[in-house]
């Protein structure tokens, strides 16, 4: 449904409780049956101002968690709890359940928008080595490097000495 207008879900209101037939209204604004029957059912429990929202409702942790218990622990069904919450669609619903089990059954706010400065790393300031710093620093990568090359070649003769040995069993 998100994609019509306003206008469009009060004519389609109208006209279906006007007696025009579900088949004529899904043609006219290429919307699937189940949506329209949703529309109305919506509408007709909450009233036009529910489709009149500027923004998107949010719903915190345990709004969240009565809600989708009302489906999983009561056996409600998923439409009649959407339609009897407010919800815009039955498919938010759908997605909530499907990562309240996928997460273990925890709720897990989503975060949105940027984050904030306070959160960052600071960049870390370039500071200037002294001449010593920078010999020392070098001599310690030279020493891992040197080291490093000694294992490489230990570890070569042992793979090598081990294929001779393979070689003089044959």
């Amino acid at each position: 449904m998100g994609k019509l207008t306003y206008e469009e879900k009060i004519d389609i209101y109208n006209e279906k409780k006007g007696g025009k037939s579900l088949s004529y209204i899904c043609h006219k604004y290429h919307i699937h049956s189940a949506g329209i029957k949703y529309l109305i059912r919506l509408i007709d429990k909450h009233g036009f101002k529910i489709l009149k929202t500027t923004n998107n409702r949010k719903f915190n942790k345990n709004e969240k968690e009565r809600i989708i218990n009302r489906v999983l622990l009561n056996n409600e069904s998923l439409i009649s709890v959407a339609i009897d919450e407010g919800l815009l669609s039955k498919g938010m619903l759908s997605m909530w359940i499907k990562n309240y089990k996928e997460l273990g059954y925890n709720i897990v706010e989503r975060k949105r928008g940027r984050s904030p400065t306070i959160m960052k790393k600071a960049k870390q300031t370039n500071k200037i080595e002294t001449d010593k710093e920078k010999i020392l620093r070098l001599e310690k990568e030279n020493l891992y490097l040197k080291a490093e090359l000694e294992y490489s070649k230990k570890l070569r003769a042992v793979v090598q000495a081990r294929k001779n040995q393979q070689l003089k069993k044959k």
